[in-house]
């Protein structure tokens, strides 16, 4: 494995193992029961579930290289997590709700470009488009009522 992958997965373990504590710290002193547990996720099909994990793969070593198409969509995410968290921190409640969607959505569209252009199954590649389409159209709107209505807030 080349240093610039190597570097790219301890980083991406490094943030993906640091934001759960990160999280907790900025949650200390507020009540989170009222957010619930299992029923605010969705269980993924077996076929979405790993045999490791990410995780599972870092400390095995990394048994195998991770190609180009994978690097692109973990990327994807990877590029507007920080802007997520750091928008959900903001005072305002809506103001933060909707600031933290647009790098979502956006993450979203990151991960669909890497489908359509690493993808060779027509479906998937439709889906990723009407996801571009769609979350491209709701970043616009988020945006607008960001500089109309929620700059009023």
């Amino acid at each position: 494995m080349n240093l610039f992958k190597t570097s790219l997965l301890v980083s991406t373990f490094i943030v993906a193992a640091a934001a759960p504590a990160f999280a907790q710290d900025a949650m200390a002193g507020h009540d989170m029961s009222a957010m619930g547990g299992a029923e605010n996720s969705v269980e993924l099909p077996e076929i979405c579930k790993s045999a490791k994990g990410m995780a599972g793969d870092m400390a095995m070593g990394m048994d195998h290289e991770m190609d180009q198409a994978h690097m692109d969509l973990m990327a994807g995410m990877d590029e507007t997590n920080k802007q997520m968290m750091d928008a959900m921190m903001i005072e305002d409640i809506d103001v933060a709700f909707v600031c933290a969607m647009i790098p979502h959505h956006q993450g979203a569209i990151n991960m669909a470009k890497a489908e359509l252009a690493h993808g060779d199954n027509q479906w998937a590649k439709d889906m990723a488009q009407k996801v571009i389409d769609a979350q491209e159209q709701e970043i616009a709107d988020m945006i607008a009522w960001l500089e109309g209505e929620g700059a009023d807030e």
